[in-house]
Parts: C-alpha cells; sequence; structure tokens
C-alpha cells in the first residue's frame, strides 16, 4: 500500500508540475499580449498627447516606442533609424491644431521574442486656422483617415519595441493639409481613384 500511495503521490506531483509549467507558459503569452498591445496604445495616445500639452517628441519618445534600426513607412513618407525620427514626426503633427488616433482590432502573432502586429485605427486631424484662413474657410475643419498598422515588435532589455511599422491609408474624408510630401500626394491621388 504505500507503495501506491507514493506512486500516486508521485504521478500528482508530476501533473502538477506539467499544469503549473503550461500555465506559467500561458501568463508569459498574455503579458507579452498586454505589454505590446500597451505599447501601441501608448504610442497612438502620445502622437496626441504630447504636443497638444505644448510638448514635442524627442529622443526619449523615440527609444520609448521604437528601436534604434527601426523602419516606418507611412502615407507621407519612409524614416529608417532612430535618429531624426522625433523632428519627423514633429514637422508632421505641426501641420494641424490638434489629432486624435484611436486604434483597434489588435492582432498579435507572438513568437518568442518577437510578433507580427496588426491594427486599425481611425485619425482625425483638425487643422490649423491658418489653413482653414488660406483656403477661405471657418476654423475647425479636419482630414479624417482610416487605415492599417502592420509591423514587428521585438522584446528588447527595456521592453516590447517596434521595429518596423508600415501605416496604410485606406480612406480619407476631407482636405489634406497646405503642404504634401510628393507622397502623401501621391496616396491621396490613389485613394481618390487617381483623379487629379
Amino acid at each position: 500500500m504505500t507503495t501506491d500511495t507514493n506512486t500516486n503521490t508521485n504521478t500528482n506531483t508530476a501533473v502538477t508540475a506539467a499544469d503549473f509549467a503550461a500555465l506559467a507558459q500561458r501568463v508569459q503569452v498574455l503579458t507579452d499580449r498586454a505589454d505590446i498591445t500597451g505599447l501601441i496604445d501608448g504610442y497612438l495616445l502620445s502622437l496626441d498627447t504630447v504636443p497638444h500639452a505644448g510638448g514635442r517628441f524627442d529622443e526619449a519618445w523615440a527609444r520609448r516606442y521604437f528601436t534604434p534600426d527601426v523602419q516606418i513607412t507611412t502615407p507621407v513618407g519612409e524614416h529608417q533609424g532612430i535618429d531624426g525620427l522625433a523632428e519627423s514626426e514633429q514637422a508632421t503633427l505641426a501641420k494641424f491644431e490638434r489629432t486624435q488616433h484611436v486604434g483597434a482590432n489588435h492582432m498579435i502573432d507572438l513568437d518568442g521574442d518577437r510578433a507580427a502586429v496588426r491594427w486599425n485605427a481611425v485619425m482625425a486631424h483638425v487643422h490649423l486656422a491658418s489653413t482653414q484662413q488660406a483656403r477661405g474657410e471657418e476654423s475647425g475643419g479636419h482630414f479624417d483617415v482610416g487605415g492599417t498598422f502592420t509591423g514587428e515588435a521585438v522584446r528588447t532589455p527595456d521592453g516590447w519595441r517596434l521595429r518596423t511599422l508600415e501605416v496604410r491609408a485606406v480612406w480619407t474624408s476631407g482636405s489634406g493639409p497646405l503642404v504634401l510630401t510628393p507622397k502623401a500626394e501621391e496616396t491621396l491621388r490613389d485613394l481618390a481613384g487617381g483623379a487629379s
């Protein structure tokens, strides 16, 4: 009898250890997903709160969300590396009085220390009063964009960061800013069905 009891106890302990290992792995997956979702949401929120609070995008901002070798493609243009990224973001968002970026449908495909990410976003851009005056329109006009973000996040010693990011506009409503980059002009032309 003693042998049977010990065998049952050892079997139960082995099952419990296996269950615990599986649970620990599941908790790690859930933690990683939550951290990556927080990274994405924090990035989108920063696009609205940093300039609205009178701040400027800086190197600390860029390093909070991106790896040093980041590659970004947007409807406005492309950027490689973290150097100059904050200045580029500042120049883009300075064309608007306020913005609001709302992200949803986070898809995160984890593979160890890497993850493919995708989410949808609706982005509202309230024009500067000077833009509206130049157009002979009342202030408060806005340019809205619906789009998708896809990319890769990687685990770093400082937490998850975005290594690649591609922003694609799916639709727009309203007029864009007064001054457009060649890539932005091409994007708007393509979305309008090639009309000039």
